[in-house]
């Protein structure tokens, strides 16, 4: 079956991040929930004008997103429930604009929100995948650290990085969360010294290399741009977008996500280079994960990501690449999967000139890429979305 061939003629609205806290007593329901209730008043529509929902979650269970129609007292048309961890907000984005263009549904809320509790991380990896349990935990494998440093070490060897290029990563993007409200971190100032001294979690990687697992929820309104204009909303529209699943599983050790083979495509149907891009936002779950992104979307070749962020301002006033303007998930907490979602609804802001003390000067291009699914030895879903800003009629 065809598909319709570019996403014209779609808006992305309202971007809504909301309640990061380190734990919390609210469930998940809480936290998508309150992130509808403002998307709706941001947009300044009324509940039942929301006909469609797109949900990402990983302590949403034993309830699923059907269940929260009920929770929420709403009648819907079209519904979307997305396990895909850092890819989601892509996904979602993709499968509601879809919607809307097929007169499925005509406003769509994609949220993703999460709660944490004390051990509640420890819990959710525990019993992650039936390959995590069968073939990782029995050989003392628990959690991400171990497969992460394993790629760190391998692209380490491979390509000649060195622990200071990561900490260039992780120390720009704490200087743009001190500028974001919403950084669980963005209070505590980070420099090399303090990266390059922070106790070891699994060598190579050392504290600042490492997510915090936290609660909070992020999500955007997705609507015809006709909609959009009608209402008065600043929006952003979406030039292209793709996504792999599995890509390259031949690689023994993962020094590739899916976007080299889609990449090449996504500009061309956009009708911009990657000089074009005024801010990337990559996911950021650890630094050598942004640098396969950002060599894989063409900003840089294979295993010149190094001497990128050696060489390019990468803070949201540096002139350079801005990248993870808001901070990302190394300085903003990672609140489980509403982390797929930071990228985009940060992305947004930017766009439609409402990122306050972090904005951008004069964007109008973003690249958004999405990475998820460690299943222990590769991550295994991988997204991209060249957004721009959209211009009122």
């Amino acid at each position: 079956m065809s598909r319709p061939a570019s996403y014209s003629g779609i808006a992305l609205v309202s971007p809504v991040t909301l309640g990061y806290s380190r734990t919390s007593e609210h469930s998940a329901s809480w936290f998508i929930g309150s992130v509808l209730r403002e998307l709706i008043a941001a947009a300044g529509i009324r509940k039942d004008e929301v006909d469609g929902l797109a949900v990402s979650s990983f302590s949403l269970a034993p309830d699923s997103v059907s269940f929260l129609t009920q929770h929420y007292d709403m009648t819907l048309r079209w519904l979307e429930q997305l396990p895909f961890g850092g890819a989601s907000g892509i996904l979602a984005m993709r499968r509601a604009a879809r919607a809307v263009q097929q007169g499925d549904a005509d406003i769509i809320a994609c949220i993703g929100g999460d709660t944490a509790s004390q051990g509640s991380f420890r819990e959710l990896v525990a019993d992650f995948s039936s390959f995590s349990n069968s073939a990782c935990y029995p050989y003392g494998s628990a959690g991400p650290n171990a497969p992460f440093a394993l790629i760190t070490q391998h692209y380490m060897d491979e390509y000649g990085a060195t622990r200071e290029d990561f900490g260039q990563l992780a120390l720009s993007q704490r200087y743009n969360a001190r500028h974001f409200p919403g950084a669980l971190l963005g209070d505590k100032p980070l420099g090399m010294e303090d990266y390059l001294g922070a106790r070891s979690i699994s060598s190579p990687l050392h504290l600042y290399d490492c997510v915090m697992p936290c609660a909070g929820g992020e999500g955007f309104l997705l609507m015809s741009q006709q909609r959009a204009q009608e209402l008065g909303l600043p929006y952003v529209t979406v030039l292209a977008a793709d996504e792999r699943h599995n890509a390259f599983p031949q690689d023994p050790i993962q020094l590739r996500g899916g976007w080299p083979l889609f990449s090449a495509a996504l500009y061309a149907s956009a009708g911009i280079s990657p000089a074009d891009i005024d801010l990337v936002q990559t996911y950021d779950d650890y630094p050598v994960i942004s640098m396969l992104q950002l060599e894989g979307l063409g900003f840089c070749e294979p295993g010149g990501a190094p001497a990128f962020v050696r060489e390019t301002a990468l803070t949201f006033d540096g002139g350079g690449l801005p990248h993870n303007t808001s901070g990302g998930q190394l300085s903003v907490g990672q609140a489980g999967a509403a982390a797929g979602y930071l990228g985009l609804v940060e992305s947004i802001r930017q766009l439609t000139g409402t990122a306050g003390a972090n904005q951008v000067p004069g964007a109008r291009h973003a690249m958004v890429s999405g990475y998820g699914m460690i299943n222990y030895d590769r991550g295994l879903c991988s997204a991209a979305t060249i957004l721009r800003a959209g211009e009122m009629a």
